[in-house]
């Protein structure tokens, strides 16, 4: 998951993927000030809130190998569950035509 959020790296300082706490921005997460992306589902977790509540930004900053992965797990509203993968499928198609 890429982002903008300020971290922090424990060790393993070349690899901010392996070993990462973040302080993810409050309009996404308001119930902590930290992330441990190393837990399964706390990534998942911040996966789907970044989906529901993120802005311009914060959506962009995702992978979409990451929403392609953990979409069946996110129990997001419908809608937006079929956003994402209308969108995947596009993006797909458009793999395919090149």
């Amino acid at each position: 998951m890429r982002h903008h959020w300020k971290t922090i790296q424990e060790e393993n300082r070349g690899n901010i993927f392996t070993n990462m706490t973040i302080h993810p921005p409050r309009h996404l997460v308001w119930s902590t000030d930290k992330i441990d992306l190393r837990d399964p589902f706390q990534k998942r977790w911040l996966l789907r809130q970044t989906l529901m509540y993120g802005k311009a930004e914060d959506i962009s900053a995702l992978k979409l190998a990451d929403i392609r992965k953990e979409l069946d797990q996110l129990g997001l509203p419908k809608e937006i569950e079929s956003l994402w993968r209308r969108y995947l499928e596009y993006c797909d198609a458009g793999r395919k035509s090149n």
